[in-house]
């Protein structure tokens, strides 16, 4: 016998009809906010503690909405561009794709980390940047077939596993998309600030759009946009040809962002990545490897004054 007959038999067919009116006019008297706050309430019951990472002092997220937008090229270019103009700094790059890792490749890293004494990994160090990825950990030739907890596992390992102290910056190369990679980060790590990688065309800008909402709701302060592929340069004349569009500039005004660097394609960027040699030291009197430089600078900066809003903070 069902509940329905079991509630009929008890109470009667008239009182059932008048309970489901009721709760139809209760539920009339809710209005869209209310229940917003009430999702809110109860999704914040459950979240973590943030605890930051054992000698990290800022931690910077890299993320794109789109992949294949050159988010991996942007978080490996930055981190050694933050090196080499400031080598007095200690830096971290985390390879936070779990499925899809291609650190080890741009940075010509290979072979299994080891376990200090205190039981947490050393990362392997390269360019004078300290880097971890899960294709350190599983061969390059088996697929990552995991769910979201096993997910959520590896980050943990990846992230307080690690003997990344001390560092001034860690730099998290995200996963392409808004999935559980950036939730599990923004809500176990005190993250400093995300710069979100985009290309001109349509597709690109309307999931960047995505990833943007993404971070406002998890609270993490937007550094900018970093446009790839913006346009290329006719070899004989110099002229600008925007094969892709120009809508980021149009993008980055709606949303409120700046766009914080923009580059150009080109074909020697490719010969970098397949080398394993990043373009800030392959090409270091290029156009690009300036531009990673000016980038590195303004997240130093942006560093420096979040650092200094915060001491201030305190004091008073």
């Amino acid at each position: 016998m069902n509940v329905q007959r079991i509630i009929n038999r008890v109470c009667g067919q008239f009182l059932i009809t008048n309970i489901k009116t009721s709760v139809f006019s209760i539920r009339l008297k809710h209005t869209k906010n209310d229940l917003e706050n009430h999702q809110t309430k109860i999704m914040g019951r459950g979240l973590p503690e943030k605890k930051p990472l054992p000698g990290v002092k800022s931690i910077i997220l890299v993320a794109s909405g789109k992949g294949g937008v050159g988010k991996t090229t942007t978080a490996v270019n930055l981190a050694c561009a933050m090196k080499v103009i400031k080598p007095e700094k200690e830096i971290g790059l985390l390879d936070a794709d779990v499925f899809g890792p291609s650190v080890p490749l741009m940075m010509n890293i290979s072979g299994e980390p080891m376990l200090n004494d205190d039981h947490l990994i050393e990362p392997l160090l390269n360019y004078g940047v300290k880097c971890m990825s899960m294709g350190l950990l599983v061969s390059g030739e088996n697929a990552v077939v995991w769910r979201g907890l096993m997910v959520m596992q590896a980050l943990d390992r990846l992230t307080r596993h690690v003997a990344w102290g001390p560092l001034d910056c860690l730099v998290v190369d995200t996963p392409p998309g808004t999935g559980d990679t950036h939730l599990s980060l923004a809500q176990n790590l005190p993250i400093d600030g995300a710069i979100v990688v985009t290309t001109p065309q349509s597709a690109a800008l309307q999931v960047t759009k995505r990833g943007v909402n993404m971070f406002e709701k998890l609270k993490v302060p937007i550094i900018g946009l970093v446009e790839n592929m913006s346009h290329a340069m006719c070899p004989k004349c110099g002229t600008k040809n925007f094969i892709f569009g120009n809508e980021t500039k149009k993008t980055a005004d709606e949303m409120g962002l700046e766009i914080i660097e923009s580059f150009e394609v080109d074909s020697n960027m490719s010969e970098c990545i397949n080398s394993g040699k990043p373009a800030i030291y392959a090409l270091p009197d290029s156009i690009h490897a300036e531009k990673y430089r000016q980038l590195a600078n303004k997240v130093f900066k942006y560093i420096a004054n979040k650092d200094n809003k915060q001491a201030k903070a305190k004091e008073q």
